[in-house]
């Protein structure tokens, strides 16, 4: 049976479509500040900018959910960052001309992330792409988030397309899970907050892409 060609390219959001890395860290030096605390270096906070707030936070203050106190920590800095959420962050180099490509192709793309709606509408309303994404999933918009398939397949079905017609490019493992898990090709983006720790070379994806710019390849 013929492999159907793609029609739909979906993009992680944090550290894949968008270098929001900055922002994030940011809003945590301001909290860091708040708390009398030293602040941290973007290379500090990068390698957890794809996984939450939890992460982050973890990441300036060694804290868990389970500590005394995070909670409130977190809902502060969700406040600094959705006050600071477009102050640095740009879609990578390079990605802005493939944007255009999948589009002068007459293909169509979109965003599944695990950040809150509240985040993730607004930024991409900043970055001037809402008008231009076919689907916009956030990680509340479903009760399952990624590594779950069901915001991807939820995706397909707004974007109009079947999950073997589309791609999906993501710079976590939980993101090559979830489109594998949907039945659909899959890129880790290289370029985006892959830690030290990370082995994407041992995720299930059907390739690498190190710039944006080489997603094209596998649109051909």
């Amino acid at each position: 049976m013929a492999t159907p060609a793609l029609r739909t390219v979906l993009f992680d959001l944090d550290g894949t479509l968008a270098d929001t890395a900055p922002d994030l860290a940011y809003a945590l030096n301001l909290l860091l500040e708040e708390q009398g605390k030293p602040a941290l270096t973007l290379d500090d906070v990068r390698p957890a900018a794809s996984h939450g707030s939890i992460a982050i936070l973890k990441a300036g203050f060694g804290m868990t959910p389970d500590d005394a106190g995070f909670e409130d920590l977190r809902q502060r800095y969700l406040q600094l960052y959705a006050a600071n959420i477009n102050t640095h962050t740009t879609v990578f180099p390079g990605m802005a001309p493939v944007l255009d490509a999948i589009e002068q192709r007459g293909m169509n793309w979109g965003v599944v992330t695990n950040k809150p709606a509240f985040l993730t509408e607004p930024l991409l309303q900043a970055l001037d792409l809402t008008r231009r994404c076919a689907c916009i999933v956030s990680g509340d918009t479903l009760p399952e988030r990624k590594p779950h398939p069901a915001p991807l397949l939820y995706a397909c079905r707004q974007a109009g397309s079947a999950a073997a017609q589309c791609l999906y490019i993501g710079d976590a493992e939980r993101d090559i899970l979830a489109g594998r898990n949907a039945g659909m090709k899959t890129l880790i983006a290289m370029f985006g907050y892959l830690a030290a720790t990370d082995e994407p070379e041992k995720w299930p994806a059907d390739g690498m892409v190190h710039h944006p710019a080489e997603i094209l390849d596998w649109l051909a």
